[in-house]
């Protein structure tokens, strides 16, 4: 919903939680800088408000407006009490009814109370703003009485004394839902038809002394969102609209301050699905958060420039947005995004509640704090104001959310621009010895809640001072592998490794010490399959992480989900290599780097189990955190042993092995595709084929070990998950010879 002080006013800042739980099950990311730079910061500009979570007082219900100045926040909404930060609902309650004010830098409620009343029905507060001298603020929602004073859906409050004026009183016929306020006009959107007895369809404007104005910009369905330009010429109004003064313009329309009349309309800009749930402005540009429903939907935010109100830029992340607000550059977002693939950021997951981009880029910085669904609708954050106070700067968050950054907190939360008080998450990290006479040091990437830039400092052997550093940029979706590789070894001796990660400010612990025998001589089958070419590859000898570290030079690591059963031994192949088990119902893994359609690849691993269930092997997908719904280029037992290796080109294409491998032995499985068709090997033989079919579906995607949709291939088992135990699993960029395939299989016992 509007709120007249968002991207406007100052809002304070503050110290904040560390973020936790919430964000464990996600994925993360880290890009490689190069090694020698300087150590990261805690924030990453343009980002200079941090992610951790300031102690706040909460509602018992849904925060839905807010307006903030000279270190007080104020707050309306649909509730009736509040109570302390740690308070569980119900417990240390102070009436608050659908109003509540802060004080910006400590979070507890300020003197101010007033209670917002409906004789029938229930009351709601869902817009609040200020005047541009701070004395008053105005309140617009569906409420009768203020204090006991009559009132209709609008209110003026004097700020000195906390007492609705007298001499403000208007009759609006519905809820007002936005409010925007100069130094002589009020401008006010909503369900209304009618305002003080005349027609005004859902949008109108009144002096500060409530009477009507003549301005008119009349529309056909709800105004959300009312927002006068820095220079006071043109008001931006935002709702679910498709006509403004009879001019076809939906969801967002430029008109002019004094009359109304249409500066700008939007035909066919925002799909008619979608509508504008919030405005705000800066000195240059203004910003809409958007909804859709249904097919088709536009749920992301449009950069628009006030020299000419067109478009700056658009992202096109799902998940409807409701508020937006600008401080120092950053587009701050509340939303409850769950998939930015088309803008190459991360696909359909769990919701994430608040975003932050660059006003002259839609590419996602690194700010995710986050919160839940929560109440209501439930979609999360629903407003966003700011103010200084005490020398900081305090980003204020009210909604239907009742936890955030994983920890139990309704309705209200608030960040600052400093201190930053979390910490990254420690490194998970793998040691290798395929190679003689070095240790090759990998780990995945950790992640910072607010800073997309670390430092990693590599200790050895129990060592103070650390042997290595370098630093990344990392974003939760995207946590690259990165790799040192220690020379200063000698065949025979064991050494130990633990990393750190820091932001600049705060460092995680170490990582639990890793140990590793330098080898003699290099592995035999681990050296062929880097030797051929192999563009992912995962041997498995990580434990208790969601690492799956990448052997080959791509450094495309595995995440993996659900505590699979790790170091599982006797292993696949001759060595001190580990597999891992997956269980069949919700463990699997899934490549790091998002792929472009494979022309032509194999893909390779081991597997030994007896499940009747079947289960998804090694397949392509567009999905990391739930089931694709685009997947191919896989293989999967069906439920009496069988493989089948799958593409999808023009319909389902399969080839299937006449024989079972249900039957507890380790076997070798290979799929190839090229342009001599399908091949699929086992145990170092061809079992099926078919020259027709050298293409599959284009589209971007992951590999996925262990599990993925199956649905609507033939032969589908009774799981898509696999349940047995996975081992040396490879991906190359080309369809591999028979010889070669062959060749590797005759390796597992160490050649």
């Amino acid at each position: 919903m509007m709120n007249g002080s968002t991207g406007r006013r100052p809002v304070g800042r503050g110290r904040v939680r560390a973020a936790a739980a919430a964000l464990c099950l996600l994925a993360g990311a880290l890009t490689v800088t190069a090694v020698g730079a300087s150590p990261a910061a805690s924030l990453t500009p343009p980002v200079s408000l941090t992610a951790d979570d300031l102690s706040t007082w909460q509602t018992n219900g849904i925060v839905w407006s807010m307006a903030a100045t000279g270190g007080v926040v104020y707050t309306g909404g649909t509730f009736s009490t509040v109570r302390p930060p740690d308070a569980a609902a119900g417990t240390s309650e102070q009436p608050a009814v659908n109003f509540a004010a802060f004080d910006a830098a400590t979070g507890a409620p300020t003197g101010c109370s007033l209670s917002f009343t409906l004789s029938s029905g229930t009351a709601t507060v869902r817009a609040l703003a200020l005047s541009p001298d701070n004395k008053t603020l105005y309140a617009g929602g569906q409420f009768g009485a203020v204090n006991g004073v009559g009132v209709s859906n609008i209110a003026a409050i004097d700020t000195a004394t906390c007492t609705p004026r007298q001499d403000f009183k208007v009759s609006v016929s519905a809820t007002v839902r936005a409010l925007s306020v100069t130094d002589d006009t009020v401008y006010l959107g909503g369900d209304f038809n009618t305002v003080a007895g005349e027609t005004r369809n859902k949008f109108a404007a009144v002096t500060t002394g409530a009477d009507l104005k003549p301005w008119t910009a009349n529309t056909d369905e709800v105004g959300r969102a009312v927002q006068v330009t820095p220079d006071g010429q043109h008001v931006l109004i935002g709702g679910d609209f498709f006509t403004v003064n009879g001019t076809t313009s939906h969801a967002l329309a430029v008109v002019d301050a004094t009359t109304g009349a249409v500066t700008k309309s939007y035909p066919g800009f925002i799909p008619n699905t979608s509508t504008v749930q919030d405005l705000t402005t800066d000195a240059t540009g203004f910003y809409t958060a958007n909804e859709g429903t249904g097919g088709g939907v536009f749920d992301g935010r449009i950069a628009l420039d006030l020299s000419d109100f067109e478009q700056r830029w658009r992202d096109t992340c799902l998940g409807a947005t409701q508020a937006v607000l600008v401080h120092d550059g950053v587009l701050y977002s509340g939303s409850h995004a769950h998939d930015c693939s088309s803008m190459g950021e991360f696909p359909d997951q769990p919701r994430k509640h608040l975003l932050a981009q660059s006003v002259n880029d839609p590419k996602l910085l690194p700010w995710f704090p986050d919160t839940n669904d929560g109440i209501g609708e439930p979609v999360g954050p629903r407003v966003m104001a700011q103010t200084d106070q005490g020398g900081h700067h305090y980003l204020w968050v009210g909604g239907e959310f009742t936890t955030v950054n994983g920890s139990a907190q309704q309705s209200l939360t608030r960040f600052a621009d400093g201190p930053d008080t979390g910490a990254p998450w420690v490194p998970n990290v793998s040691v290798s010895t395929v190679a003689a006479g070095e240790v090759e040091v990998n780990w995945q990437t950790s992640f910072d809640t607010d800073d997309g830039e670390l430092t990693y400092r590599i200790y050895k052997d129990g060592a103070a001072t650390p042997v290595y550093t370098t630093t990344g940029s990392s974003l939760f979706w995207d946590r690259p592998q990165l790799r040192w590789t220690d020379t200063a070894v000698a065949p025979g001796e064991t050494h130990t490794y633990r990393i750190s990660a820091s932001d600049g400010t705060n460092t995680s612990a170490k990582s639990p010490a890793q140990t590793a025998t330098v080898a003699s001589a290099a592995e035999a089958y681990p050296a062929r399959v880097l030797a051929d070419g192999a563009s992912l590859y995962w041997r498995y000898d990580e434990g208790t992480s969601t690492f799956a570290a990448d052997t080959g030079a791509g450094l495309d690591n595995g995440f993996l989900r659900n505590t699979p059963a790790y170091r599982q031994s006797p292993a696949a192949v001759a060595g001190p290599s580990t597999a891992i088990g997956f269980n069949g119902t919700n463990q699997y893994a899934y490549s790091n780097e998002r792929h472009a359609q494979p022309i032509k690849f194999s893909v390779e691993t081991w597997i030994k189990t007896t499940t009747t269930r079947g289960g998804k092997i090694i397949g392509f997908g567009n999905r990391t955190m739930q089931n694709s719904n685009q997947y191919d280029k896989h293989v999967y037992m069906r439920n009496d042993g069988r493989l089948v290796f799958g593409v999808y080109s023009g319909g389902t294409r399969t080839v299937t092995t006449t024989g079972a491998y249900n039957d507890g032995a380790w076997h070798h499985v290979v799929a190839t595709q090229g342009s001599s068709g399908m091949a699929l090997y086992v145990d170092g033989q061809l079992r099926a084929s078919n020259i027709l079919f050298s293409g599959n579906e284009s589209y971007n995607g992951y590999w996925r070990v262990g599990g993925d949709n199956l649905a609507s291939w033939p032969n589908r088992p009774t799981s898509d998950f696999f349940a047995g135990q996975i081992d040396e699993t490879a991906v190359y960029p080309t369809a591999l010879s028979s010889s070669t395939i062959s060749a590797h299989y005759a390796l597992r016992t160490g050649g």
